[in-house]
């Protein structure tokens, strides 16, 4: 195993955030599917079996709440059989992020939308039963949704969604080019992490507590990509990469603020540890 150079560690200041009472992040579990660990970073074995997590992130805001990501939907049957054969691996299917709200009397009217970290179908099936919540994508994403094999699903769970353009308005953040702060307080942050996708993206949270959250899409798809300074294997990095340098780049970036955050690559099931699920409680 060729593990990366180690980055510096962070030494500047964190971002300046102020997010208010009622700030809160709960974890969507929607199901996994099954992916061998020497598909999925260097070094892994082929006899070690990862259930690769499909899951939805809600944040929870005053002003507005988000999901990141919107896991498997409804149609997971249908949206698997249009993959290509190779991609269609053994999986389980829980609850939507749809029915896990409602079956807390969550509020859809409180979402101001769902901000994919990239149009890839296991981060974007679960559209298909929140109907009628806007789809944030900066304007690289959508160009790639709109072109690329790899965002069918996408499109197709997608279509009676609005879409709601974002611009990286603020500038650098932690290392990355370009960033939007969502509500003005840095609360929550979307930074251009592309690579992956064009347009793929990490959403950093901050809570009243001082907790910093990094919600990093398929950056990595395990936290051993961070721990462990591994990229995906070669032929993975070739078959699922658009820019696997820039990818390479982002992996560092991150790498260096492993101290600092939680971090969370989408498909690491145990990522999500010490992430509440949703309850009556927090419906609002």
């Amino acid at each position: 195993m060729s593990s990366l150079a180690t980055p510096a560690a962070w030494t500047g200041p964190l971002p300046e955030a102020n997010p208010p009472a009622g700030v809160g992040v709960y974890h969507l579990p929607t199901g996994t599917y099954e992916t061998r660990a020497a598909l999925a970073v260097r070094g892994g074995s082929f006899s070690d079996k990862r259930p690769f997590a499909a899951s939805a992130i809600l944040v929870r805001h005053p002003k507005g709440d988000l999901l990141i990501d919107a896991g498997f939907g409804v149609g997971l049957a249908r949206h698997i059989a249009m993959l290509p054969w190779y991609m269609r691996a053994p999986h389980e299917a829980g609850r939507t992020a749809a029915e896990q709200l409602d079956a807390v009397g969550y509020d859809r009217g409180r979402l101001l939308g769902v901000v994919p970290t990239h149009t890839h179908w296991d981060h974007t099936s679960g559209l298909d039963s929140l109907h009628g919540t806007p789809v944030w994508l900066n304007a690289a994403e959508r160009r790639h949704a709109a072109d690329e094999p790899d965002s069918k699903v996408f499109r197709h769970v997608s279509q009676d969604h609005e879409i709601h353009s974002y611009d990286f308005d603020g500038g650098p953040y932690l290392g990355f080019p370009a960033s939007h702060d969502v509500h003005g307080d840095g609360s929550v942050v979307i930074v251009l992490a592309a690579g992956h996708t064009a347009g793929s993206v990490i959403v950093f949270v901050t809570r009243p507590s001082g907790k910093r959250y990094a919600f990093v899409g398929d950056l990595t798809w395990q936290l051993d990509g961070i721990r462990r300074r591994v990229e995906r294997p070669w032929l993975m990095r070739r078959f699922a990469d658009e820019d696997p340098a820039s990818v390479r780049e982002g992996l560092l970036r991150m790498i260096a603020l492993e101290d600092l955050m939680h971090i969370v690559p989408a498909h690491d099931l145990g990522a999500y540890d010490g992430i509440p699920h949703l309850t009556p409680g927090v419906s609002g």
